[in-house]
């Protein structure tokens, strides 16, 4: 599931429930092809629109619901959240809150609120908003869905004043600046009366105070925003933001080309055929620099909820850590790298990717499950699944097994890894039925598959992507949707979970946070095979300049920010003062007024994948 960007972006402790509604909203009709333009009646024929091709529907336009990484894209355009992160080495500086300081036990957080941040309403921004939208979350499960591991640990919220935000916790939390949640308008959403079946979806424009607002959104075709010329930090160079989608990634490059969209993202990311094809085109910029996702087979370990209750179909020989070991002993990383990426990935390790390297883990040499047809054959035998006169590997019910993956139908590299899988896997028996679907969602929460391509981009913090594996991230009984990933439950692993939590010591967390992947590489629930690039392309003769993120060598679309699409000059505009220049300038002014009291560091932000999040 994908920021979920599943293939995912995330979040801890309690995770409430996610309808199953949301899910199905990936599934309806996909109606976009090729050269259909969303509406243009709305904008003024001398506005400057940049439309970005995307291959991923919205899951929900609710922040409260949405973990897609499109749909929280857009919450990251509209909405602010307290604090942000510098686009040039991910640093905490200000959002909705200008300043902030801990007790010196940690336990009690005072934030200040900016006071010339307005409602697209007219209405002012103020702590009170702040304060409604963590009270909400804290007090209901819908509310909760998308951001509840936030504020498991708040005790209490207070807004003594509109300026004035008071949090106090339970026990300390090292991410209290790095809460990536989106702060609301109380005077709009105070009037929802099930947020768990709220999509934001039909009343247009939507009030926000990002540096965009939402006027319009047709489900799997576009969806529109508006330049907010009222935007604190002032307002983007783009009158018009239009994200139109694509199932199929060739129609969108051929739209690039023609000059139809502005900017081309993939799914996630282009091929190396399509990026090698666009490198030479006139007027067109591909970049491709190292992600911040990862790209990984799930295994089924045997679904089950909070309550105890089994449910799904897994294969029973996935519960056996020799054989999920042997299946990725017998998956050649490098060959995946080489052969499908063409070079644009590193070999996977760990969760985090390497663009985070305090974080970034890498299994000791005999610790590592390295590519060994032969060693995975012996750990198949020794399990007890050996192969008849036919060359069959047996279950223990005497049938061969065959292992059913999930597959996004939109992720030529699923298919591609596919073809690998059946390969390497029939070389030890076993046989594969490669499931891909446009809507993987149903069958992953419902626990219906045995093995699954699976993926997040990881945050600057990497809380969310570790908080997805806890025991409670599981669904609360097999009727409800959790936060989690793919059922994992370790006790050890949620002992180690809560200690990076509380931890403030930057080097002290990163350790934990090494030993907590060390224990998922163990138990092997997922192979972590390959650390794609973010290879996206735009036109020069549409974009003049554009930010990315980290600003030396870092991805344009799906930032932890809105720094690309605010920063973004059109071409034929004459103002050269866009671009990663300005907004470092900008950010870096703005990041002299942060006050961390009692911390001589800043923890940086998380978001799961995604979260491009799921699919």
């Amino acid at each position: 599931m994908s920021t979920h960007d599943q293939h995912g972006s995330g979040r801890t402790g309690t995770r409430p429930r996610r309808i199953r509604l949301l899910a199905a909203a990936g599934a309806t009709a996909l109606l976009l092809a090729s050269g259909t333009a969303a509406p243009s009646a709305s904008a003024a024929e001398d506005d400057k629109v940049l439309t970005v091709a995307v291959a991923q529907s919205v899951d929900s336009l609710s922040p409260f619901l949405a973990v897609r990484l499109l749909s929280t894209s857009i919450h990251r355009l509209t909405y602010e959240y307290l604090t942000n992160y510098d686009p040039e080495d991910n640093h905490v500086v200000p959002g909705l809150a200008t300043k902030w300081k801990s007790s010196p036990d940690k336990l009690t957080w005072t934030y200040t609120i900016r006071s010339d941040s307005e409602w697209s309403d007219g209405q002012q921004a103020t702590a009170e908003d702040a304060a409604w939208t963590f009270n909400k979350m804290m007090t209901d499960d819908g509310a909760a869905t998308a951001n509840g591991s936030f504020v498991t640990n708040f005790a209490e919220v207070t807004a003594p004043s509109p300026t004035q935000l008071v949090i106090r916790l339970k026990q300390p939390q090292a991410t209290m600046t790095a809460l990536d949640v989106p702060i609301v308008p109380r005077h709009v959403w105070e009037k929802v009366d099930e947020l768990s079946k709220f999509n934001n979806d039909k009343d247009f424009p939507v009030v926000g105070n990002g540096p965009f607002v939402l006027t319009d959104y047709k489900p799997d075709s576009y969806v529109r925003l508006k330049a907010n010329k009222d935007f604190w930090r002032g307002a983007p160079k783009f009158d018009e933001l239009v994200f139109r989608y694509y199932k199929d990634q060739d129609a969108a490059v051929a739209a690039l080309r023609k000059g139809e969209v502005s900017f081309v993202s993939g799914s996630p990311s282009l091929t190396p055929a399509q990026s090698a094809s666009l490198k030479d085109e006139e007027n067109i910029h591909v970049n491709d620099a190292p992600g911040r996702r990862f790209y990984a087979l799930a295994t089924n370990p045997g679904a089950r909820a909070k309550d105890g209750t089994k449910f799904g179909d897994g294969h029973p020989s996935l519960l056996d850590q020799r054989v999920r070991h042997a299946l990725f002993m017998a998956v050649d990383r490098e060959a995946i790298v080489d052969k499908v990426f063409q070079g644009h990935a590193v070999e996977g390790e760990g969760y985090i990717p390497p663009r985070f390297p305090q974080y970034f883990f890498e299994p000791s040499a005999d610790q590592k499950l390295a590519y060994d047809p032969a060693e995975a054959a012996r750990l198949l035998d020794e399990a007890g699944y050996r192969t008849n006169a036919d060359g069959k590997r047996l279950g223990k019910d005497g049938k061969p097994l065959n292992y059913r993956v999930l597959c996004h139908a939109t992720d030529p590299n699923d298919k591609a890894v596919g073809k690998y899988l059946e390969e390497w896997w029939g070389e030890l028996g076993i046989s594969i039925t490669l499931n891909c679907l446009d809507n993987v969602t149903d069958p992953w929460l419902a626990g219906e598959y045995d093995l699954a391509f699976d993926g997040w981009s990881v945050n600057p913090d990497p809380d969310f992507v570790l908080s997805i594996h806890t025991c409670d991230a599981l669904p609360a009984t097999p009727k409800d949707t959790g936060a989690t990933d793919n059922f994992i439950c370790d006790k050890t692993y949620d002992e180690l979970y809560a200690r990076q939590l509380a931890e403030y010591d930057p080097a002290k967390r990163a350790d934990i946070v090494k030993q907590m992947q060390s224990r998922l590489y163990d138990l092997g629930y997922m192979n972590v095979m390959a650390y794609p690039n973010a290879v996206e392309a735009y036109r020069t003769d549409q974009i003049e300049s554009i930010t990315t993120m980290p600003s030396a060598a870092g991805n344009i679309y799906g930032q932890d920010g809105y720094w690309s699409w605010w920063s973004a000059v059109p071409a034929d505009s004459g103002d050269s003062s866009g671009g990663s220049s300005s907004t470092g300038a900008v950010i870096g002014i703005a990041a002299g007024a942060v006050v961390l009291v009692g911390l001589g560091v800043f923890f940086l932000v998380r978001r799961r994948a995604t979260a491009d999040d799921r699919e």
